[in-house]
């Protein structure tokens, strides 16, 4: 396997079309990175200079130190399993796992042995005689993974794999590529829309908006710490609330005025917003660090109604509204809501964020790749 290094990368299409701005990456060998995003914002296009589809326009790709911008995509001995599977569908499975093999002339016994090597990893020996209309959207993936698997690829590219499947066989597939990447040992990079993908899949996450990157990070160090309001958005399911709130001096000590109740920020969140005061900031908290209470308390009560009930069986999401803002709660199932209700809940402050309203950066913290 191999490391893959991003040097300045840049994608300029016609037009002075920019889909990739100065992107620096490092993929450790044996690494499993997820590139994560929203539609268009240049996770596909950075893979696809990765694996030569796209000419790069700024600078310089190596794998396993060896410079590739201009390197054709069949010598730089990657491997891409695609989003619509491309399999040729007039060959078997055996023959769509084999061809890329066939085309390299591999001697025909070691074309045997890797693809039932494949087959039997993948669970799909019995499938080798069938054609792809035969099969089903899961075992389709299988075969497309298992077509990448025979080439013994210093790395494996994934370009949103699972959106054509089901949920409950996404969530399948998800565990069996992640398994994968641990039986191979192999370096795999990821795109995905799906923040939930990425959590639960890579060893490290590239967040990337409008073409450039975010953050860096492992999974949990990016819920923890995210650098601005875009990450913390984006990572983490439901999503983190955001409120406009405005920093005041209130007995010698700073609080966050919503307008229909007061925060309080901890002593180190404090310090950071002492610059603040007078301005108005977004005070971001997770649905999970809300905790319902049946009664008012003395501070950090934050009291909204009920707009909408959403019961998931092993937790219930509220949606609530103030006089002006919404947000979400994950609650426990077995208390009563009642839409309309006006609620209580406390926010777990050591968890809360604040950002700057107009750069939304963080402004507690200045967090580093991780």
């Amino acid at each position: 396997m191999a490391k893959v290094e991003l040097k300045g990368i840049g994608k300029v299409y016609d037009g002075n079309v920019r889909a990739v701005d100065n992107a620096n990456i490092t993929v450790e060998d044996r690494e499993f990175v997820v590139f994560v995003g929203p539609s268009g914002c240049g996770k596909s296009t950075t893979l696809r200079m990765i694996a030569g589809l796209e000419d790069i326009t700024e600078g310089e790709l190596y794998i396993d130190g060896e410079l590739m911008n201009d390197v054709p995509p069949k010598d730089r001995n990657i491997a891409m399993v695609f989003q619509n599977y491309a399999l040729y569908p007039h060959m078997t499975v055996y023959d769509n796992m084999a061809f890329g093999l066939k085309i390299r002339k591999v001697d025909k016994a070691e074309i045997e042995r890797r693809v039932r090597e494949a087959a039997r990893i993948l669970d799909i020996e019995k499938l080798l005689d069938r054609k792809p209309k035969a099969l089903s959207g899961g075992q389709r993936q299988r075969v497309a993974v298992g077509r990448a698997i025979v080439r013994n690829p210093k790395v494996f590219l994934f370009d949103e794999p699972l959106s054509n499947l089901d949920a409950k066989l996404r969530v399948q597939m998800r565990a069996e590529i992640s398994d994968l990447h641990h039986r191979l040992n192999a370096t795999m990079i990821y795109v995905t829309h799906d923040q939930v993908e990425a959590m639960t899949m890579g060893d490290k996450i590239v967040v990337m908006k409008d073409g450039k990157i975010q953050q860096i990070g492992s999974p949990l160090y990016l819920y923890n710490h995210p650098i601005n309001k875009f990450v913390a958005g984006f990572i983490g399911s439901p999503p983190m609330n955001f409120l406009t709130v405005k920093i005041v001096e209130k007995g010698g000590k700073l609080v966050a005025d919503e307008g229909s109740f007061e925060v309080s920020p901890t002593e180190e969140q404090a310090k950071a917003l002492k610059a603040y005061i007078g301005k108005e900031v977004f005070f971001g908290i997770r649905p999970e660090d809300l905790t319902y209470t049946t009664t008012p308390v003395a501070s950090n009560n934050m009291q909204m109604k009920i707009s909408v009930i959403e019961p998931l069986g092993a937790e219930t999401h509220l949606f609530l509204t103030t006089k002006t803002q919404s947000c979400v709660a994950r609650c426990s199932p077995d208390n009563k809501y009642t839409i309309g209700e006006t609620v209580n809940f406390t926010p777990f402050m050591e968890k809360g964020k604040f950002f700057d309203k107009d750069t939304e950066l963080s402004i507690c913290e200045t967090p580093t790749t991780e």
